[in-house]
């Protein structure tokens, strides 16, 4: 069981980024899955969860209306569009598998990250 993220890297504010993650070992109608994110002295936040099986999706506030779920089932792959990106989305992004997508929570398998820098 493994969760793979890729997409990571450094942008300026008001760009763009795509990041993707590779599940091996479940499908998406085992768990919910989606993103989570931690800045340097801050806890993890729910980022972005969708639930293939209930078609459902749940976003921060702090990110709504500008990043975007989406999985592709047949390659079991999870992406999130990041668009018109802030400083203060800086930070480690780590794909999770869930138990709740409506609560973005209950973590059962994390990956490993990757890094999201914006500069101003």
């Amino acid at each position: 069981v493994q969760l793979v993220e890729s997409g990571g890297g450094l942008v300026q504010a008001g760009g763009s980024l795509r990041l993707s993650c590779a599940a091996s070992g479940f499908t998406f109608d085992d768990y919910a899955i989606g993103w989570f994110r931690q800045a340097p002295g801050k806890e993890r936040e729910g980022v972005s969860c969708i639930s293939s099986s209930a078609g459902g999706t749940y976003y921060a506030d702090s990110v709504k209306g500008r990043f975007t779920i989406s999985t592709d089932n047949a390659k079991n792959t999870v992406h999130l569009q990041m668009n018109s990106l802030k400083p203060e989305d800086a930070a480690g992004y780590y794909c999770a598998a869930v138990v709740s997508y409506y609560l973005c929570s209950g973590i059962v398998i994390i990956g490993r990250g990757t890094q999201v820098t914006v500069s101003s």
